[in-house]
């Protein structure tokens, strides 16, 4: 803790400091407050969009990039010129606009949405159709044989290979076997739910481009694409292991959610009480730990930066296992396949995290590609993908894989600099967040020449298992080392470790953290109504 007359005396000055920081900013005309229902148009008209059919319209296909330009030029607006009070959603607005652009530019402007995908869903009362249609269009297979025959009947689809005209069912009414299904036409509910689908699913699970890194459906369900498609999705079923783990029933999806979101709670509140002890976590980086942390700690200038990067990775997993781990909860347990259908399947949440042995196998490679989440991971290798496609560039070439790397940690690198760059405190967005992601890649590159070195002489086959993952393990945390502390220094002066991500704590409670601590710790205002001049500067503020 910080002397009696230092300021600031814990982060409760720290906080009050930016709300008052933001009212001033507010008052004067620096920056305006993120207003709902305003902040929803930036999607609300890209969904609109979708929502219009544009197959056989030239003109209309095109306008996805208008759609594109607005997304962008809302985000950047967004960024630029408003702000959250908070710290989460202060944090949020960047991240979330930033990742708007990233999102549509990889499902509006390298793919076409409405064409280029498709989503696993029940059969009955979906397809409305006709078989034949589906298989010259989009891939859903027609009837071939009489052994279908009572198959197709039960899935709403007759003999003579046309789907039966009967009215829309909802999800609880649909026990068909499952198929792809392409956009729809009709009825428009179900195109609604289609295109909010493919708004908000950005790992791929349960749609043709499902990413390497999740696992395939179920056997029993792979066998029903297969059998209801002409053409399944390329990689539609390729397994390998690195691939997260997929429950066997809903049961165990949402014991496992539970089991997370309650460890989480626990390690969140311990972490907390922790760093509200730290000057560092409050924003002050150059501040010693207090003095009563332990004298090995606080002696060591490396063990000191050992610790709080350590705490700082454990305070970002943790929360993004929270809030990730809330999704199965939610959809699959809450809602249900009763009220939401094939999205609520527990074969459509697996493990948002892999397993860390690929990092010791693959070592920085794994780390960021296999055992992080994968949240962003399509949407920032499209660009390059589409870019190495257009140039000509053989994929497997080193020079389009050093492409597809820069690009996709510059992509990273840019929506984390946005999620600095609205927060409150002094930050560095380009030589912090950007340049942290950019010596990824760099990394990455350093260790896949060397590995290729050391596969062309032999030494690697001749080195024993144990040895070489303790070679990577060492390198991975070495890099780490000397980098991380871009990103988190920058995460910490934004001052994105004040927010609380807890209601109650009993740590604090019972007296382990700081003055001003206790049990109940959500309070103060958390919203506002914000009246304007005009009705898109009237709403709700964060």
């Amino acid at each position: 803790m910080a002397p009696a007359d230092a300021w600031p005396r814990s982060h409760y000055d720290i906080l009050h400091h930016y709300h008052a920081q933001y009212d001033r900013q507010i008052k004067a005309g620096e920056f305006e407050p993120f207003i709902y229902p305003w902040g929803t148009f930036g999607a609300l008209i890209v969904i609109i969009y979708l929502l219009v059919p544009h197959r056989g319209r030239p003109w209309l296909q095109k306008a996805r990039f208008l759609a594109f330009a607005w997304i962008a030029g809302f985000a950047a607006y967004s960024v630029r010129y408003t702000r959250a009070k908070n710290m989460a959603p202060a944090f949020g607005l960047g991240i979330v606009s930033a990742w708007s652009v990233i999102w549509l530019m990889a499902i509006l402007v390298v793919n076409d949405a409405q064409i280029d995908f498709q989503r696993i869903e029940r059969m009955e009362g979906a397809f409305r159709r006709s078989s034949q249609e589906l298989d010259t269009q989009n891939g859903t297979m027609a009837p071939a044989s009489e052994k279908h025959d009572k198959s197709q009947r039960q899935n709403g689809v007759s003999t003579n290979g046309l789907i039966e005209r009967k009215d829309h069912l909802g999800p609880a009414k649909r026990h068909g076997e499952f198929a792809w299904q392409p956009y729809p036409l009709t009825p428009f509910v179900e195109r609604l739910d289609w295109v909010l689908d493919i708004f908000c699913n950005f790992k791929g699970m349960g749609w043709n481009w499902r990413i390497s890194t999740l696992p395939p459906p179920p056997k029993h369900i792979q066998e029903q694409l297969y059998r209801n498609s002409t053409n399944p999705p390329k990689h539609s079923t390729s397994t390998h292991l690195g691939q997260t783990h997929v429950y066997a029933t809903r049961r165990e999806v949402l014991v496992a959610a539970g089991k997370s979101v309650v460890t989480g709670y626990i390690i969140l509140d311990v972490l907390k009480t922790i760093v509200n002890h730290d000057p560092y976590f409050w924003g002050l980086v150059h501040r010693p730990p207090p003095s009563y942390f332990p004298s090995v700690l606080t002696n060591s200038s490396v063990l000191t930066r050992m610790y709080r990067l350590t705490v700082s990775q454990l305070l970002i997993k943790t929360s993004l296992q929270c809030v990730f781990s809330l999704a199965p909860l939610a959809f699959s347990g809450l809602l249900g396949p009763s009220t939401i259908g094939a999205r609520a399947e527990h074969w459509m949440y697996p493990e948002e995290w892999g397993s860390y042995s690929v990092v010791l196998d693959r070592g920085l490679a794994g780390w960021w590609s296999g055992w992080w989440h994968q949240t962003f991971q399509f949407a920032f290798k499209e660009p390059s993908r589409k870019i190495v496609e257009l140039l000509g560039m053989d994929k497997r070439s080193p020079q389009a894989k050093a492409l597809q790397l820069f690009v996709a940690f510059g992509l990273s690198g840019t929506l984390h600099a946005c999620g600095s760059y609205t927060q409150p405190g002094i930050t560095r967005p380009l030589l912090g967040p950007l340049r942290f992601f950019l010596l990824q890649a760099l990394g990455i590159f350093i260790e896949v020449s060397m590995s290729e070195v050391l596969r062309k002489t032999g030494i690697q086959n001749r080195l024993p298992r144990w040895f070489m993952r303790t070679f990577t393990f060492l390198y991975v945390n070495l890099w780490f080392y000397h980098t991380a502390g871009l990103l988190v220094d920058d995460f910490a002066k934004g001052g994105i470790w004040l927010y609380e991500p807890i209601p109650f704590s009993l740590l604090r409670g019972f007296g382990f953290g700081v003055e001003g601590d206790r049990f109940w710790n959500w309070g103060g205002e958390w919203y506002r109504l914000v009246r304007g001049q005009r009705w898109w500067n009237s709403g709700i503020a964060f």
